[in-house]
């Protein structure tokens, strides 16, 4: 199935689209753009092919779409993706192939790595199973996104010879979903290459510093941007209620289960021994990739285990994840309450205990304010301070002399 054929090429930003009914487009930018500089465009090539050039993209793509929907049912078992694909750039930039599987769904191959080690080397024929893109339960019998091509940061790629076949041979690997969650790796996106590993560094350092410096680290934070803004808006909060503890918050932007498994794994619970452990992690499973509960909670437990390896003397506050989504019908709150749902299974009540303070971020009718959660995700100084009261009770008593 040729896809160059009766599907119209729409590109995207994080706030505009057009269609490349030419040979080349650019997308519009809004009257106040939130990301004014910007820049995505798209140009066919003589071989029919797209280019899709962007620099400083929250989200760039060429979207297959605007088609008759396909039933793709039929080409589950042996189907395959298959396109030429050229990476002229992607120094500062990262990639992903998605396909639509129906309302609020898209799956996704993330393609980062790999797509680096491929700059400078031409046109390289990739052949991904049709099933990389399809989770258990997936009705595929009327596409109407049979492919994406989505990049960010800055880079420059071209597709071309693209194709669905009913039956076809993968020859490009792509990761098993059912076992993502649990697989530790380090942080997959092209906004976080730089810091990401830096920050895990300074954070052995941080470790190291407390224990150079003979000072008992008694309680540990682990997470991801949420945990990682008791650095930020979080700091005064945090100084309060937890300095005289020598606590340490090692949460890092974007991260979902399996990074946080990678930097346990790699020294960030070792050097110390802490009488607390507060962990919240699991809502950038929802928000990257609307995974299953049972793999996220799988994910939480696997990390679980991990620090009661390491610090079988810790006892581990295990937290739900926080409301998200302003509304509470909102798609990713209601995929996180699912997760938050299996986790009391996770506790023992004695060197795991759960708990869950989201009524107290919340409004009585279930919505978000912004004075708490200003984007519906992260906490503002005042969501910190809610938070930090919301742990005293257990902490103290845990923590006293």
């Amino acid at each position: 199935m040729d896809l160059s054929k009766g599907w119209q090429i729409a590109v995207t930003d994080f706030e505009g689209e057009a269609k490349l009914t030419g040979d080349q487009v650019t997308v519009p930018k809004p009257a106040n753009a939130r990301v004014p500089n910007s820049h995505v465009a798209a140009r066919r090539g003589d071989d029919g092919g797209v280019t899709l050039q962007f620099s400083n993209a929250w989200i760039a793509q060429a979207r297959w779409q605007d088609g008759p929907p396909l039933n793709l049912n039929p080409y589950l078992a042996e189907g395959t993706v298959e396109f030429d694909l050229n990476v002229i750039d992607l120094a500062h930039g990262g990639m992903k192939f998605k396909l639509g599987c129906g309302k609020d769904c898209e799956r996704k191959v993330p393609f980062l790595f790999a797509g680096r080690l491929a700059v400078g080397k031409g046109k390289q024929h990739l052949s991904f199973a049709l099933k990389c893109f399809w989770r258990d339960g997936d009705d595929f019998s009327a596409v109407n996104l049979p492919f994406a091509l989505e990049g960010t940061g800055s880079g420059e790629l071209q597709i071309s010879k693209l194709r669905i076949n009913q039956r076809g041979q993968a020859t490009t690997a792509c990761p098993d979903y059912r076992t993502l969650a649990v697989t530790p790796e380090p942080l997959q996106e092209a906004w976080a290459t730089e810091w990401w590993l830096p920050r895990h560094e300074a954070k052995l350092a941080e470790i190291k510093a407390h224990r150079d410096a003979g000072r008992r680290v008694d309680l540990v934070f682990l997470g991801d941007s949420i945990t990682e803004g008791w650095e930020r808006n979080g700091e005064a909060v945090f100084a309060q209620h937890f300095a005289k503890y020598n606590a340490v918050a090692l949460g890092f932007g974007g991260d979902r289960t399996e990074n946080l498994l990678w930097r346990l794994q790699h020294g960030e619970m070792d050097g110390m021994a802490p009488k607390a452990v507060v962990m919240m992690i699991g809502t950038n499973n929802t928000g990257e990739r609307l995974e299953d509960p049972a793999f996220t909670v799988a994910g939480i437990k696997r990390n679980l285990d991990e620090v009661r390896h390491r610090q079988p003397q810790a006892r581990v506050l295990l937290l739900a994840l926080f409301p998200r989504d302003e509304k509470p019908d909102g798609l990713m709150r209601r995929h996180n309450a699912k997760i938050n749902a299996l986790l009391p299974a996770l506790a023992d009540g004695k060197h795991v205990v759960f708990l869950d303070i989201g009524k107290a971020l919340t409004d009585p009718d279930g919505t978000l304010s912004k004075d708490i959660l200003p984007d519906w995700l992260h906490l503002s100084p005042q969501g910190y301070e809610i938070w930090a009261r919301s742990l005293d009770a257990t902490l103290n008593h845990w923590l006293a002399p």
